[in-house]
């Protein structure tokens, strides 16, 4: 069994790596990381130095970015921000993980009145717009970095719940998970041992894409003022505070939204890869080709 996981495991790398865009956007992802995690190290100057004598220069050997309405280094600011952008998607996507698979799981293998409960109350949440929802949750716990990643948690739970119920509906009547029962296995460790791993691939697929949507969310609530709070750097309140200066200081807006761009194309990017190369489908398909003479 874990021969063939391994094996699994190394064709996914294989076919990740043929894959221009994936490794594209696997070194994205990779800056990203570095840079969130030493971006303190990283910026030329301090988020919050205020240069009245700087205000609205642009890009210059003495900063690349320029410098904001208040004289702030604009390339320090994106630096800094993208580790808040990195807690919040990792952050609130662990939430909607964990509560979206427990919820899902026990829904898909106890069905009956449960499957009822559980699922009825992620349509009454999929009914709701993203973004709407989650400026409705923030609105009531008050805007900050912890509401953020709560209410993004929150609004994506239905998805996870919802993928984890379709794929426990159809592993739970494997002969295996039956074997299980019948010699008098727990339905917890059913479930962990013999459930789980057989539904991962879409719930790793999901993962990715949802960071990225995560990321783009934060910036959405960021921008309503609903975020992270000033002085504190943001992407979307930097895109907010440069709305006024578009044509006069184009780089308040570019630079930021260059970084979201990037981000999220880039989460896309793998994501895709990753659903392409997961599917048994595709895994069929590549190992008929290669038995071919």
């Amino acid at each position: 069994m874990s021969g063939g996981r391994e094996s699994t495991g190394r064709r996914v790398l294989d076919a990740l790596r043929r894959d221009p865009l994936a490794v594209g956007g696997t070194f994205v992802l990779l800056l990203l990381i570095v840079v969130g995690v030493a971006g303190p190290w990283l910026a030329p100057a301090g988020v919050n130095d205020v240069d009245v004598d700087a205000m609205l220069r642009p890009p210059s050997g003495a900063h690349l970015f320029g410098t904001d309405e208040l004289g702030r280094d604009v390339l320090s600011r994106v630096l800094v921000a993208a580790r808040v952008s990195l807690e919040v998607g990792v952050v609130s996507v662990g939430i909607a993980l964990v509560a979206g698979v427990t919820l899902g799981l026990f829904a898909g293998y106890y069905r009956g009145w449960l499957d009822s409960v559980l699922m009825r109350c992620m349509d009454v949440l999929f009914a709701f717009p993203v973004l709407l929802l989650a400026v409705a949750i923030v609105a009531v716990l008050g805007p900050g970095l912890l509401t953020a990643m709560v209410a993004i948690g929150v609004v994506y739970t239905p998805i996870f719940a919802r993928i984890t119920r379709a794929g426990v509906l159809s592993v739970r009547e494997q002969v295996f998970v039956r074997a299980a029962v019948s010699i008098g296995a727990s339905d917890l460790r059913i479930m962990r041992r013999h459930v789980l791993p057989n539904i991962a691939a879409p719930l790793i697929v999901q993962t990715s894409l949802s960071l990225a949507f995560a990321i783009l969310s934060e910036a959405a609530l960021s921008f309503l003022g609903l975020g992270i709070q000033p002085p504190a750097p943001a992407w979307g309140r930097m895109l907010f505070d440069g709305r006024g200066f578009v044509t006069d200081a184009w780089w308040l807006g570019v630079f930021p939204g260059a970084a979201i761009f990037l981000t999220v194309l880039a989460f896309n990017l793998v994501g895709d890869a990753l659903r392409d190369v997961l599917d048994p489908r595709q895994l069929t398909v590549s190992e008929a080709r290669r038995s071919t003479p």
